[in-house]
């Protein structure tokens, strides 16, 4: 191909490399000129255009693009995908079903580095597109291409890129049971499960629950065989630690073969892969519990769209997969590590509430033996070890902080509380300084809650193992204050509306260490005349 100026009336048949404006006719970039363009150009006084001139063994951008798209799909009708049209040198390739991006990655990088005027784009491997995405683009460089060159480039991409879709998946589903491991978390685990099987227009066929040990689990396995299913799912009450722990050694007892434990993808580590009767068996990590994309995801997509999950396949996730980290797992160890000296546990107490339920009476202004419950509450926490102390006021701030005037404590004003509880967590957790491994989010209006409390949950939260959110429970009831490591106190501060954690405690199950009490005060909270009436007789007007 000659490329460069060329005298206006020889120009007939060249494409022009450059838009040109003649009075009112715009000829565009790429336009194969006639002699009527050659015409007026050289009326405007151009004497020379810019231009390509295609030679014999030359092939047109068009074409060529068209040509390689059809070599990369392996077909110019393949399953999965559509080819799109030519336009300026470049061909479009998009899904034309919901599934898995399938590319043979060594195949593109040797296609790409044949002749740098033939290019190939496509998504990641293994990527999970819908219908109509744009999965692969090719794109010519310049007007023109090499005829031997891209035969080359067609050669070796052939067919290096397919999708395979989703179908649906029928899971049978083994969950196990520990006293820790509350009905309604094993629930959402299931309910959370079925979503994403969903998204392949699958389901969970049976849920089988048993205890937490080899022989239940070997036997749950085995009760699902007589179903339909194409694989089994089993979520440990407890996180699987070890190629002989229960869930492992369960699957082995029911015939099945361990082929791999844990993969190079965070989060993910714990995913545990394995077989039984020519069906994948997967052990769940537990950040599978949460709807965030995690390694769980990946394997269920290449089970889901018919590719097999090999040993070497999990071992070579890892580079992309430290997955977009979610506010509520920074980066791994990122917490402070607790040493003799530094001040491990901060408290937050929320006290800028509009007392709305009262009916007019600021329930926090109000006495209970002697004292307003907001002091009464501050002057508890602050017998605790727990150290800085910070009040977050709001609604009649300044009235608020008389009543806890002379006490070593943080008041910080929420200019927005009557958005909801989240706006004063965040102002609250801005307010502790750095050194603090950890913040016991405190609530004003629970006169029950005493020094003691809080310091059986301390001593649990610097025994627990680091990025631990520790709370108090009766009889199963989860109650406050509740004790969070410093890991989640970005997550904590992105949470909006009038609502604290929950969401955060549901999505990192398995960092959660309740600790049982006797007293149902970490239960009782003051909302109402009558609840303010029965905290009386309890302590005293």
């Amino acid at each position: 191909m000659k490329f460069g100026a060329i005298a206006t009336h020889d120009a007939e048949g060249a494409i022009l490399a450059h838009s040109m404006a003649v009075e009112a006719k715009r000829i565009g970039k790429g336009t194969r000129l006639m002699r009527a363009d050659c015409d007026a150009l050289a009326e405007a006084g151009h004497e020379s255009v810019i231009a390509a001139v295609l030679e014999p063994g030359d092939v047109h951008e068009d074409e060529a693009a068209s040509r390689l798209a059809v070599a990369l799909a392996g077909s110019d009708k393949p399953d999965g995908l559509r080819i799109e049209a030519a336009f300026t040198g470049r061909v479009n390739l998009r899904s034309s079903a919901a599934g898995l991006l399938v590319v043979d990655k060594a195949a593109i990088d040797a296609a790409n580095a044949i002749d740098e005027a033939i290019t190939i784009a496509t998504l990641p491997e293994y990527a999970r597109v819908d219908t109509g995405r744009m999965v692969a683009t090719v794109k010519m460089i310049p007007f023109a291409v090499d005829a031997a060159s891209l035969g080359k480039v067609c050669a070796v991409a052939n067919g290096a890129i397919r999708l395979n879709p989703f179908q649906p998946l029928k899971a049978g589903l083994v969950a196990t049971r520990l006293p820790s491991l509350k009905d309604s978390v094993m629930d959402k685990t299931a309910r959370l499960l079925a979503d994403r099987l969903a998204v392949y227009d699958g389901a969970i066929v049976k849920e089988v629950r048993c205890a937490h040990d080899v022989d239940a689990i070997a036997g749950a396995i085995a009760e699902l065989d007589r179903l339909d299913t194409d694989l089994t799912i089993v979520f440990g009450a407890s996180a699987i630690v070890d190629r002989r722990d229960e869930v492992p050694a369960g699957i082995e007892q029911a015939g099945g073969e361990v082929r791999h434990f844990g993969m190079p993808v965070d989060p993910g580590n714990l995913l545990l892969l394995a077989s039984r009767n020519g069906k994948p068996v997967l052990g769940a990590p537990g950040c599978a519990r949460s709807p965030k994309e995690n390694g769980f995801d990946w394997v269920l997509d290449r089970i889901a769209a018919g590719v097999e999950v090999t040993p070497e396949d999990v071992s070579g996730m890892g580079v992309g997969g430290l997955l977009m980290e979610i506010p509520s797992r920074p980066q791994p160890r990122a917490g402070r590590t607790i040493s003799d000296g530094a001040m491990p546990i901060g408290a937050i107490v929320l006290a800028a509430g509009r007392s709305s339920r009262m009916g007019g009476p600021h329930k926090l202004l109000e006495t209970i033996a002697g004292k307003p419950l907001v002091r009464r509450s501050v002057e508890a926490i602050l017998a605790s070890k727990a150290s800085p102390v910070v009040v977050v006021t709001g609604h009649r701030s300044d009235e608020v902080e008389q009543a806890l005037a002379g006490l070593d404590v943080a008041c910080v004003h929420n200019p927005d509380y009557a958005q909801g509880l989240s706006t004063s967590l965040a102002c609250g957790l801005a307010a502790l300084p750095e050194e603090v491994a950890g913040a016991a989010i405190c609530l004003a209006d629970m006169p029950g809650v005493d020094a003691a409390l809080i310091d059986r949950l301390a001593d649990v939260f610097l025994a627990a193992q680091e990025g631990s959110i520790v709370m108090p429970t009766v009889e199963g009831k989860r109650g406050n204050p509740v004790i969070w490591a410093r890991r989640y106190f970005a997550a904590l501060s992105a949470v909006s509306g009038d609502v604290g954690g929950r969401a955060l405690i549901g999505e990192n199950a398995a960092n959660v260490v309740e600790v049982g009490v006797d007293s149902d005060a970490v239960l009782a909270d003051i909302d109402t005349p009558e609840a303010l009436e029965a905290a009386r007789k309890s302590f005293g007007d």
